[in-house]
């Protein structure tokens, strides 16, 4: 089945619930491939022209689930939103960004989609359509977290992003030379009208965390209305407290016994998440 419009795609799953939706298909037909996943029926959105491109509403940008990686990481869009768009750029090889969806990215929520903790450093919401009318919307966030699901027959058509019009920064550390998985990723935007820094770590659980004490730490020493520079011993001290925050020590047992240690592996993950979030920051206030 391949519809023409969100509407069109609604009543195609309406009229066949075992079907799924798909765009790009990069993680779709890995699963397909490998033989974990065995769809009924396939409802294709490439010809959905409408959630392929943007529009500025109210001081947000509505983004198209449409919109491949490749087509985000072009320069107009990285004016726009820069860190959605190096994350974009970041999102593997030429082939898997010429297919690869915003939308397949949220709907997939694997703990290392790139433009995850860029979305949720930006707090940006969903909408989703579906047969019960007009759009939902939900938060980004909730949805990545499980709070709350796409119901029977709905589909994610839009994402919109607040423009704070202010720098920001995506670093991703992988395991190989090139692109690749994320080893570990971190967003960090700054918000001068509310002297905000928002900062969101990825491929370290599940979900994108945000590490909130870390964020209001950095964000009150700040001088915005100055330079905005920091210190490079604040800066590293913020990448601690980013990592510690998202991989902390194992809880001391009961009973005065030695404290446990984390594993090499996962000592070597908080290291690269506090590199990256000084870097992110850094790059951030330059």
């Amino acid at each position: 089945m391949l519809p023409a419009t969100l509407d069109e795609a609604v009543a195609a799953l309406a009229a066949t619930p075992a079907a799924v939706p798909v765009a790009g298909g990069t993680d779709l037909m890995s699963g397909v491939n490998s033989g974990l996943l065995r769809p009924a029926a396939l409802v294709g959105l490439g010809r959905i022209s409408e959630i392929r491109g943007w529009e500025y509403q109210d001081g947000h940008a509505l983004l198209g689930a449409g919109l491949t990686h490749a087509r985000m990481g072009r320069p107009d869009f990285a004016a726009l939103i820069p860190a959605l768009a190096a994350a974009a750029r970041a999102a593997g090889p030429p082939q898997i960004r010429n297919a690869g969806t915003l939308g397949g990215n949220i709907v997939t929520a694997a703990p290392t989609g790139d433009s995850l903790p860029v979305l949720a450093a930006l707090e940006a919401t969903v909408l989703i359509a579906g047969p019960g009318g007009g759009p939902r919307e939900v938060p980004v966030s909730h949805l990545l977290a499980g709070m709350e699901m796409l119901r029977p027959g709905e589909i994610v058509g839009y994402v919109r992003v607040p423009l704070l019009y202010a720098p920001q920064a995506f670093l991703k550390a992988t395991g190989r030379t090139g692109p690749g998985r994320a080893l570990a990723s971190v967003a960090v935007v700054l918000d001068p009208v509310r002297r905000g820094v928002r900062c969101a770590v990825g491929a370290v659980a599940p979900m994108p965390l945000r590490p909130v004490e870390a964020e209001q730490w950095v964000a009150s020493l700040i001088d915005w209305d100055g330079q905005r520079a920091l210190a490079p011993e604040v800066l590293a001290a913020f990448g601690d407290y980013v990592a510690m925050a998202c991989i902390p020590d194992p809880p001391a047992p009961e009973g005065g016994e030695e404290a446990p240690v984390l594993p090499p592996a996962a000592l070597h993950v908080r290291r690269t998440v506090a590199i990256l979030a000084r870097r992110g920051l850094g790059r951030a206030l330059a």
